[in-house]
């Protein structure tokens, strides 16, 4: 299949990237691509202007301090995975990036582009939504820092203005002790998530629990976070209840059937994989 036409600009500079947005009517940034193109190929989305700024270095940054990781809009998942100064320092990251697609497609997609896109399915959402980041944003207004809690709408939604530029993520590091992981099904490895949760706990004095959060793809229209402090509050490794985490959580997810899962099998997903990802956490 073939996209309808379009007009296909490459500015040399941010500055130029953000004029063309604020410019020209019913535009969309590209990058990688890996999302948008394949929309394009099925007729889902028939944008009249791409604007490539793939080529934009000062986009292709990865910037790792005692506060965060901050992605630059350019940055593909493979370099992503590959910088080993942002997977030590947020080990979530590196978990979450090796299930997403395939090689291929990492090599070519962008970590910013996959939070613009707003999949349901998309782990780094569930990862951004965890840590409590944000994304950076730009037009001729000025830029904003939209936080992760306000930036998903829904279903490939976001509450980015059309003429807005993404200049980067925001990951902000986990605490010293604080540990985190990533577990999702798929059909096959490198499908879309069935279900996935990334899981945060908080230790305190002798290893117990102080709290806990999840948050879960598939299973909303946007990342879902739910605090699971209530029911492991407390308790040590290998203390955790599989059966109360799972009862929790099953009463908080509201997933919907589709043509990948029903509704309750999702959620009996999203009970199981929370209490796999606090004991691979722990």
């Amino acid at each position: 299949m073939k996209p309808p036409p379009f007009d296909y600009h490459r500015p040399g500079s941010v500055a130029e990237a953000i004029e063309l947005l604020d410019g020209l009517e019913d535009a969309k940034v590209i990058a990688g691509g890996q999302s948008l193109v394949p929309l394009m190929n099925y007729r889902l989305a028939a944008p009249a202007h791409l604007v490539d700024i793939s080529r934009l270095d000062e986009l292709g940054t990865i910037t790792v301090d005692d506060g965060a990781v901050v992605v630059g809009a350019t940055v593909t998942h493979t370099a992503l995975l590959n910088h080993s100064g942002a997977t030590e320092a947020i080990p979530l990251l590196c978990d979450a990036e090796q299930l997403i697609a395939h090689e291929v497609i990492r090599n070519r997609g962008t970590v910013c582009g996959s939070l613009a896109h707003a999949d349901p399915a998309g782990e780094l959402t569930a990862v951004l939504a965890l840590l409590e980041g944000s994304v950076r944003a730009a037009s001729t207004a000025g830029e904003r820092d939209v936080a992760a809690v306000d930036l998903f709408d829904g279903p490939l939604q976001t509450s980015l203005a059309e003429n807005e530029l993404v200049l980067s993520a925001r990951f902000p590091r986990p605490p010293g002790h604080r540990s985190t992981s990533f577990r999702e099904v798929a059909r096959r490895h490198g499908d879309y998530a069935i279900c996935g949760v990334a899981t945060a706990v908080d230790r305190g004095a002798g290893g117990r629990l102080d709290s806990a959060r999840a948050a879960f793809i598939c299973v909303a229209p946007t990342p879902l976070v739910v605090d699971l402090t209530p029911v492991v509050a407390g308790r040590g490794p290998g203390e955790i209840d599989r059966g109360d985490v799972y009862d929790f959580v099953v009463e908080r997810v509201d997933p919907a059937d589709d043509i990948h899962a029903t509704a309750d099998y999702r959620r009996h997903l999203a009970g199981v994989l929370a209490g796999q990802g606090l004991e691979a956490a722990l």
